[in-house]
């Protein structure tokens, strides 16, 4: 028997499905944090010391937390080729506006605090914010298109691919709701790590504004799930398909007719999501006002995940469906890498995943506790 029979060409690509919705999970709640802490920071800090023990609570952790970005962008380029074609082509200017938010961030860590100009310094906590905020409005605007539909077809001759839609095309309504959501989800996230790790104002300005982003998260969510029940059309496979059959978006019928709560009245299990969305939310927000400092985080979190677990259960079998011509659309079952490949990468992310993980957490272990004034003036060089 050959190795990679071992384990079924469907069962490959459900693993592969659920350990694409672990990385984005992952990535919003680690880096989450840090991008909503750069969205709050003209908010929470007045003085340069309040805005320097904000950066300083994300400062030594934010690059390890972007590895998860770039797991997710390896993890859909080698397991979703077709995916990874379509999305980073189709949402290019999107893409681009994010990286070159996401360039500030770094920049603006090495260089605000090397001139004492309150001008200087200030320019940078801008820059600082559109790197936290940009990203976060984007990240959700590319949600909400995708649950309407991506403008793509393939050319059934040689498979090319055609992307008909527009940057600004991407600012629809229901996108620019999705957008909010996930600003507000991020803030409130970023709140509560604020609450967690910083001291004094800063604390204190970020747990009121984490409750109303909290609050905020519970009334676009739940706005959002209204608009996708009674304002977007699902999608729906009208053939029959192969779980294990070739990697062919093109070999299935499918239509834009369907309802994408359809999922939740053939599996009422999928219900947990939402709920966990709408009940972290509300626990977090209670945990902000009674100060419950690592409750926070961790009801933040639940919320993250209840949220992002919505979309993806919400979708499936589907995970990048055509608005132009539904057959194009890609599922679980005609988007992925060969058999071979997908137990490769399995066998390699086992090994190594867990080691990102303890790695990460052996990190948050040594870093813990809080910064304050008297970190952010150590003489020792190692404060941003």
């Amino acid at each position: 028997m050959i190795l990679h029979e071992l384990i079924d060409y469907e069962i490959l690509r459900l693993i592969w499905w659920l350990l694409l919705g672990v990385i984005l999970i992952g990535f919003a709640a680690t880096d989450g944090f840090d991008l909503g802490v750069g969205t709050l920071l003209p908010f929470v800090a007045k003085t340069d010391t309040e805005r320097r023990i904000a950066i300083n609570t994300i400062g030594p952790v934010w690059e390890g937390n972007q590895v998860w970005l770039i797991l997710g962008g390896g993890a859909i380029f080698a397991a979703w080729p077709p995916l990874y074609a379509v999305s980073f082509s189709g949402f290019y200017l999107a893409m681009f506006a994010i990286l070159l938010a996401l360039i500030l961030r770094p920049v603006g860590f090495k260089y605000r605090s090397k001139r004492e100009s309150a001008r200087w310094r200030n320019n940078w906590d801008w820059a600082l914010f559109i790197g936290g905020f940009v990203p976060s409005l984007i990240f959700g605007l590319a949600v909400g298109n995708v649950l309407q539909g991506v403008p793509f077809r393939f050319d059934p001759a040689d498979m090319r691919i055609f992307y008909e839609g527009s940057f600004f095309g991407l600012l629809n309504p229901y996108a620019l709701l999705c957008g909010l959501l996930s600003v507000a989800m991020l803030v409130m996230h970023g709140a509560a790590w604020l609450v967690l790790k910083a001291s004094g104002p800063v604390a204190e300005r970020a747990r009121s504004y984490g409750s109303l982003a909290a609050l905020g998260v519970i009334a676009l969510f739940a706005l959002g799930g209204i608009f996708l029940a009674l304002g977007v059309n699902g999608y729906n496979i009208t053939s029959e398909i192969d779980p294990a059959g070739p990697s062919n978006p093109l070999l299935k019928t499918a239509a834009h007719d369907g309802s994408w709560l359809a999922n939740y009245g053939t599996y009422p299990w999928m219900m947990i999501a939402p709920a966990l969305g709408f009940l972290g939310a509300a626990a977090a927000f209670v945990a902000m006002r009674a100060k419950w400092e690592v409750a926070t985080l961790l009801f933040s979190k639940l919320s993250i995940f209840g949220i992002i677990s919505t979309v993806g259960l919400s979708m499936f079998p589907f995970i990048l469906p055509s608005s132009l011509e539904p057959n194009s659309s890609l599922t679980v079952w005609d988007a992925s890498s060969s058999h071979t490949t997908l137990f490769v990468m399995l066998v390699v992310s086992l090994i190594f995943l867990p080691i990102i993980i303890a790695y990460t957490s052996w990190v948050y272990k040594v870093l813990w506790g809080k910064v304050d004034e008297g970190t952010v003036n150590d003489k020792s060089g190692h404060a941003y």
